[in-house]
């Protein structure tokens, strides 16, 4: 259908179970249904993965092992199976036993998380967010930080609580700071939700070594939708003077499916301009920016349907995924197979694409309505929170498909 987020085009990666076989194995999305790696693998020919089909194998739980394997062979998988996915191509076409085995529909199947995350960096790279956010707390005239412009601001996250897409997420408990008034500890009154992409490392650089801005891309393996979970009141009592902990490290979800770089390709638009002079080792020519269309509904306790509080966009960036990676490896930090490296929250410039509820209602200032009285300023316990991403093409789109994360009370 011209609305699957799935076409031939895109053909993503993930990783999936079903009923009858709970042993997670690596699948890519096409249409409705799930083509299983480890029933074609051997229909992989080609020089760089005739020795390397064990990538596939219903042992490997994850996609680290293939994206290990560099950008050669990313490509050449992905030839292969778009020439299998053809409908000029007889080998599944015709062959519907090895279809029967093959094929799951995803209304049957579990997904997981795609990759082994070994580390997770979340960066501060929208200029619309940071400028509002730096307006609520410091004034217009103060709204970025002076290096802001210079260097793609970041922090470490943490791996452990990344999770898949429908897992729920509980709602976090910590110290907070009245005004005027001793800290107390309690659940998180002011949950938030953070409209992010990420990117996950493929090939990785060696301790000491540095990735080049200008081969970045070669490195990158794809994207997902990312949900950056925030307690914002947690946040704002511990920030100082290190920066996000408890207030971000109780959750982070990403959608399923691995959406490649090539898939992506058709859909480069001008970099964001830079109004200040970078330094060399951040400085490329090329454009690295993503049309991709993003919205995000809230759907609570009691409503019919979600309704959608943020329609954003990907190219909103100041940074470039190639930025970010060049900046993080800059001083010979050693970035690693299934890294995942989060945008930061996107907004626009528009008050309906910021995205986060810290904008939306204005740091608490005003509700936001989400229809039949329902109103929101922080997200309450039994929202579902669903994010979705797509690009536009000619009579068909390449998708994220959804990630989706329901709040749970805190567990006192």
């Amino acid at each position: 259908a011209e609305d699957s987020h799935f076409p031939i085009q895109n053909l993503p990666y993930g990783v999936f179970s079903t009923k009858d076989n709970d042993t997670p194995r690596i699948g890519v999305a096409i249409g409705d249904q799930i083509l299983c790696l480890s029933e074609i693998a051997h229909l992989f020919d080609g020089p760089n993965l005739i020795k390397c089909r064990h990538v596939f194998a219903e042992l490997q739980k994850t996609l680290n092992s293939f994206m290990s394997l560099g950008i050669a062979a990313w490509r050449e998988a992905r030839a292969k199976l778009q020439s299998l996915l053809s409908s000029d191509n007889h080998l599944l076409r015709d062959n519907q036993e090895l279809r029967k085995r093959a094929f799951t529909p995803q209304k049957e199947a579990v997904m997981h998380l795609p990759v082994t995350v070994g580390d997770y960096t979340d960066f501060y790279s929208s200029i619309h967010h940071a400028t509002n956010v730096g307006t609520m707390f410091r004034g217009k005239d103060n709204a970025l930080m002076p290096n802001w412009k210079h260097i793609p601001v970041g922090y470490h996250g943490r791996a452990s609580s990344v999770v898949v897409s429908g897992t729920p997420i509980r709602r976090p408990c910590g110290q907070t700071k009245p005004e005027n008034e001793p800290p107390v500890f309690g659940p998180c009154r002011l949950m938030d939700f953070e409209l992010e992409m990420g990117f996950f490392v493929g090939s990785g650089n060696k301790l000491g070594d540095r990735v080049d801005v200008k081969n970045a891309q070669d490195h990158i393996f794809g994207m997902v939708l990312v949900n950056d979970w925030s307690a914002r009141d947690i946040q704002k009592w511990e920030y100082v003077p290190l920066g996000p902990f408890l207030g971000k490290n109780f959750g982070t979800t990403i959608s399923p499916w691995v959406v490649t770089m090539d898939a992506l390709s058709s859909f480069i638009v001008e970099n964001t301009k830079q109004d200040v002079q970078v330094l060399p080792y951040l400085k490329h020519d090329d454009n690295y920016n993503f049309d991709i269309k993003l919205s995000v509904s809230i759907q609570g306790e009691g409503m019919n349907e979600p309704a959608v509080v943020c329609n954003s966009n990907f190219k909103n960036m100041y940074w470039t995924m190639k930025q970010q990676l060049a900046h993080h490896t800059v001083n010979g930090c050693n970035s690693q197979t299934g890294d995942l490296y989060g945008s930061g929250t996107i907004s626009g410039e528009d008050e309906t694409s910021y995205g986060s509820m810290l904008e939306l209602c204005w740091k608490g200032t005003k509700e936001v309505d989400l229809g039949n009285g329902n109103k929101r300023k922080f997200l309450k316990d039994g929202d579902n929170v669903v994010m979705s991403g797509y690009c536009q093409g000619s009579g068909f789109r390449v998708g994220f498909g959804t990630c989706e994360g329901k709040i749970l009370p805190a567990a006192l």
